[in-house]
């Protein structure tokens, strides 16, 4: 591009796709910049201890108590959406495409292998640091990766801690595409990030089929000799490596930066479109790999959701973005006051005096000049009565974050209206179902498929698993024959067990209705409501037909029996005269 070339005396014919990648980094992550410094905003205000590192450290108060109310929305909404996305150890499972087929014989295999694997890469541990995006950033990233973490001993034994699928959380920071975009998987994405030599070299040496990447190796360290020998250099404006003062820091440090580009790739200069590539480049100047990408699905293997769409950009909103202002707010009016009541304790002192400027605070002094008095001033307490405005703000955030008090837990009793409550409960339920239920179908799904795929693609020995059911454990044999078959892993979570919770409040009610009228009592089944309440629950160990008969007539007996030795023993105690 012109104007864009990079110029480097001591380099070795820079790659053109390489500058052209490196440049498509630096011009998607220029459009984004208003939306970075957004989340900085938020972040400030999340992680703040005080007012002095956010945007409140420009009033004039001498308080800098910060009042966290971002931050309790924050781990409420994460608490209850980790909660409805994973509410008990089976929360997924395999949906076979045509029940009647093999594939439908394979599906308690392939649930307990995905399970075996989900548990053995700690998914739901970043599936947690995802929802913190989810609702920080309002935008959180994933992809799916090949984990082999294999380490030989001295003696030669080969400890395996773990290898097969993994889900890696991307930085929102880390990743650019087309903002403008119509869709996200459509769009070409490039994802940054850093590694030592150290780590690139054991890369290298530790897989044979990168041994054509000892050549571009090569050319990254003579350009590192050339600048720590004193070479000179020039360089073009558009080229600098982020978080590096400047290009000759990031060429003097252990490090590289690894830009890697998911998608089509057009070549201007050969006229040539090469679809569905992974290449990664380093120091923004060469090409490290050039690959088709491996996935079966034909797309890269990287995942968005966002919490609050924009129309037109695929940088979507989160739930907190709208709420910075309230929370400046509130902070300052709590300052304020505090400020007033430092004033009531300290009250600022007029002096006559030469004339002298003053910081208007608690214990100020003020010279007046020989024409003022002298005394203390009486502080303007209006600003106490800023409780009130403080509670409704407070109120506000947590109804426009999804996030009411009363779906919360932490009504106050008589707060509101039964009905008051049930309304605003049921609004916030709906919020809550439709963020939790996005959240499952457009990221956790895809992810969760994924894994499989990768599972499927790279296995090539018979694997054991571990299986953990109804209280016993076991191990299975699994090969990829196994876990090869049509149909789609499923979250069975969020949108699953709220629409099972809603059926369970109905059972109730109607069993409540069944003991309080015998007219209707007559058409309902008991032994039909035990059923459907222990598969609701998912607890089928639970109903047993005239269980409770049988346990009530071994109550029985046991309680017989001890009734009947207590009275052998009396009248043995009574033989003997004890």
């Amino acid at each position: 591009m012109a104007g864009e070339t990079i110029e480097l005396e001591y380099m070795l014919d820079p790659d053109h796709m390489a500058v052209e990648i490196a440049n498509r980094w630096r011009e998607w992550n220029t459009l984004r910049q208003k939306k970075i410094e957004e989340w900085k905003e938020l972040r400030n205000y999340i992680y703040a201890t005080d007012t002095r590192t956010t945007t409140n450290s420009m009033l004039p108060w001498s308080n800098s108590t910060t009042t966290p109310k971002l931050t309790q929305i924050m781990d409420n909404l994460h608490a209850n959406y980790f909660a409805s996305l994973f509410p008990q150890q089976n929360w997924m499972k395999f949906e076979a495409s045509n029940p009647e087929a093999t594939e439908f014989d394979k599906t308690t295999i392939i649930e307990n292998f995905m399970k075996s694997k989900i548990t053995q890469s700690h998914f739901t541990t970043v599936a947690s640091d995802l929802l913190y995006d989810y609702i920080q950033y309002g935008n959180c990233f994933a992809t799916v990766v090949f984990d082999r973490d294999v380490n030989e001993k001295k003696d030669g034994e080969i400890n395996v801690n773990y290898v097969g699928p993994k889900v890696v959380r991307v930085s929102p920071y880390d990743i650019v595409f087309n903002p403008t975009a119509a869709e996200f998987h459509k769009t070409p994405k490039i994802i940054k990030t850093i590694k030592t030599l150290g780590e690139i070299k054991t890369m290298i040496e530790n897989d044979p089929s990168k041994e054509y990447m000892s050549g571009v190796f090569t050319k990254m360290m003579e350009a590192r000799a050339a600048v720590r020998g004193g070479g000179t250099y020039e360089k073009a404006d558009g080229y600098i490596a982020d978080g590096f003062s400047s290009i000759q820091q990031y060429y003097e440090s252990n490090y590289v930066e690894i830009l890697t580009f998911y998608g089509d790739y057009y070549d201007a200069e050969t006229n040539k479109l090469s679809t569905d590539r992974i290449i990664t480049v380093v120091d923004r100047a060469y090409i490290l790999a050039n690959e088709e990408n491996p996935s079966w699905f034909g797309t890269a293997p990287i995942f968005h959701a966002g919490w609050r769409p924009r129309p037109d950009n695929l940088y979507a909103m989160g739930p907190l973005d709208n709420l910075v202002g309230l929370q400046y707010r509130i902070d300052h009016l709590e300052n304020l006051k505090a400020d007033v009541f430092d004033q009531i304790a300290y009250p600022i002192l007029k002096i006559r005096g030469d004339v002298e400027d003053f910081v208007f605070e608690p214990g100020a002094r003020i010279y007046l000049g020989e024409e003022g008095d002298v005394g203390y001033m009486a502080p303007d307490t209006t600003a106490l009565q800023a409780d009130l405005q403080i509670g409704n703000i407070t109120d506000i955030m947590e109804e426009m974050a999804g996030a009411p008090r009363q779906a919360m837990g932490i009504r106050t009793p008589g707060e509101k209206t039964a009905f008051e409550v049930q309304s605003l409960q049921n609004s916030s339920s709906r919020i809550f179902e439709h963020k939790t239920a996005h959240f499952e179908r457009v990221f956790l799904e895809p992810i969760l498929n994924a894994m499989l795929e990768v599972s499927r693609r790279t296995m090539n020995t018979l694997e054991t698993i571990k299986v953990e059911e109804n209280g016993n454990t076991y191990f299975m044999d699994v090969s990829k024959e196994d876990i090869v078959g049509r149909g789609r892993i499923t979250p069975i979570g969020a949108r699953h067990f709220a629409e099972r919770a809603r059926r369970l409040q109905n059972l109730t009610q109607l069993y409540q209705i069944k003991l309080s009228d015998p007219t209707v009592a007559v058409h309902l089944s008991g032994k039909e409501f035990a059923r459907i309440l222990a598969d609701e629950l998912g607890e089928p160990s639970i109903f047993k037909e005239n269980i409770g008969v049988e346990e009530q007539m071994e109550t029985q007996q046991e309680a017989q029996s001890a009734e009947t030795k207590d009275i052998e023993q009396q009248m043995l105690a009574d033989e003997l005269g004890i």
